[in-house]
């Protein structure tokens, strides 16, 4: 399954992860941490709520 992630600096410093398909959100200090935080969220929301994501996203 491909998920999207969407990484915005954060005001305070870091990154602001979003993956829209799930509406989880997380941060981080470095890019590869907020894409970590986001995968473990979005696998953990996954757990709870399984939603089947047709398609393949497109980012524009």
């Amino acid at each position: 399954m491909e998920l999207t992630a969407v990484l915005t600096p954060a005001e305070e410093g870091g990154y602001i992860a979003l993956n829209p398909e799930t509406g989880t959100t997380t941060q981080g200090e470095t890019v590869e941490e907020a894409v970590d935080n986001l995968k473990e969220a979005t696998a953990l929301y996954l757990s709870e709520f399984p939603t089947p994501i047709p398609g393949h996203p497109v980012v524009t």
